[in-house]
């Protein structure tokens, strides 16, 4: 029997599930994943829930979770993932103020019985929405914690030093040419360069993969904006993670504020010292949705781009992070090019000197069947050798040097060959080291 998922439960950290997990009697527990655990407790609960002989009285606060989300001056608990929804909560002013809340905060609390009225925006007309009627936790910790944490603005960011390490198995090459070609550390600001049809997509979810299983204390996030439906449902289906969504058929101020409150909800993990991995697909159209959603500034750039629109994808991106003593915010988004847009060439120019990681797909490797379709000579991280450390950096450079005389289809197609032919990166490097000819050599 198929287990429904609580959507709930995806909004709380490990320690919390794990926690949770155990006073339920979840057997093995500890040795659980985020996904399994959320799966286990689900499982659980429903295995145990009596069939119900009446309501509960209506003076029994029932408990809830979810994520705030600040905007206009109100306060609202999404309780069924990032998007409003007829079940969420008012969460008042005084409550916000009193324990220093902030967008993006995982709160978990009771809600109360009477109704607060609220402002709709619709002609001055009020609804009542139920409200909380204390806060338990905030992020998983007492409420108090919460006004003396740090503030992401305020913290020191680092170049990444930390690879996130994607090498998994001997025949899943296009995570171990990304280890090789354009390493990803933790805090690393990367672009996946697209063409379209040259298999982003397919990128996106074998690095989700790695960082499920190399990295299991990492959290994830999948951030998908004017995707096509079919997409987002394969990305669920294959991703253990928090997958959050909003598809082509939905207005760009609703793009806007699911991207803006899933990076404040990372920042705020960040802000406890945690490690986020963000997969945005993709960075052109989320730029795109502001570049709708702004009010003229009455000065247009070349492919009907407002000047004054990308100022705030810049600072989603620009979000990204190693942060000294603890935590990090990596962020990995999809640029398309070659799409006949003008818009979408002036979009990635914007942003291709933000990064400090760029993977570059070939649409020619595509269109020949050649996958992974990275283009190896012009992908690239910039300090990789804090990543990859004295033991694999010379490796390394001898590779590029001998990929450098060949084409990129020649290039590509030897580093795939010679990826298969060897069990694992290290003794590819090992290997390269040994039998390429010295720069030197006569």
């Amino acid at each position: 029997m198929t287990t429904v998922i609580e959507p709930s439960l995806d909004h709380l950290l490990r320690a919390e599930l794990h926690q949770l997990a155990t006073s339920l009697g979840v057997t093995g527990a500890g040795r659980l994943r985020k996904g399994e655990l959320v799966e286990a407790i689900t499982a659980k609960r429903a295995a145990e829930k009596p069939a119900p002989e009446r309501a509960p009285a209506p003076t029994d606060p029932d408990h809830v979770s979810g994520v705030l989300d600040i905007r206009d001056g109100n306060a609202f608990l999404r309780v069924s993932g990032y998007q409003p929804g007829p079940g969420d909560l008012f969460v008042s002013q005084a409550q916000v103020r009193n324990l220093g809340l902030r967008t993006g905060d995982a709160i978990t609390g009771a809600v109360a019985g009477a109704a607060p009225a609220v402002k709709n925006g619709r002609g001055g007309k009020q609804e009542r929405r139920p409200g909380l009627a204390r806060i338990e936790t905030v992020n998983g910790q007492a409420p108090e914690r919460a006004r003396v944490r740090a503030d992401f603005a305020d913290l020191t960011p680092l170049h990444p030093t930390e690879q996130l390490r994607l090498e998994t198995d001997q025949g899943l090459l296009s995570t171990r040419l990304i280890d090789l070609v354009a390493p990803i550390g933790k805090g690393q600001r990367g672009l996946v360069v697209a063409p379209p049809k040259t298999g982003k997509t397919v990128v996106l979810q074998a690095i989700a993969a790695a960082v499920n299983r190399n990295h299991p204390d990492a959290h994830l996030m999948v951030l998908l904006i004017d995707e096509r439906p079919e997409e987002v449902t394969d990305m669920r289906r294959s991703v253990r993670g928090e997958v959050l969504a909003s598809t082509f058929d939905r207005p760009a101020r609703e793009h806007i504020a699911l991207a803006e409150l899933a990076i404040e909800r990372a920042k705020r993990l960040v802000e406890l010292g945690q490690d986020v991995v963000v997969l945005l697909d993709s960075i052109t159209r989320l730029a795109r949705a502001y570049n709708t959603a702004a009010p003229a500034s009455g000065r247009i750039l070349s492919g009907g781009v407002d000047a004054a629109a990308l100022h705030k994808p810049k600072r989603f991106f620009g979000a990204a992070r190693n942060v000294e003593n603890g935590g990090s915010l990596t962020i990995i988004a999809t640029a398309l090019v070659d799409t006949g847009s003008k818009m979408d060439d002036l979009i990635f120019e914007e942003f291709k000197s933000t990064g400090n990681m760029e993977l570059r797909l070939d649409r020619r490797l595509a269109e020949k069947r050649i996958f992974p379709a990275v283009d190896a000579k012009a992908s690239g991280t910039r300090r990789e050798e804090l990543l990859l450390g004295a033991a694999r950096t010379p490796g390394v450079r001898t590779l590029r040097r001998v990929l450098s005389a060949l084409d990129t289809q020649q290039a590509t197609e030897l580093l795939l060959d010679r990826l298969k032919q060897s069990p694992g990166n290290t003794e590819f490097l090992r290997t390269v080291a040994t039998t390429a000819p010295r720069p030197d050599a006569s």
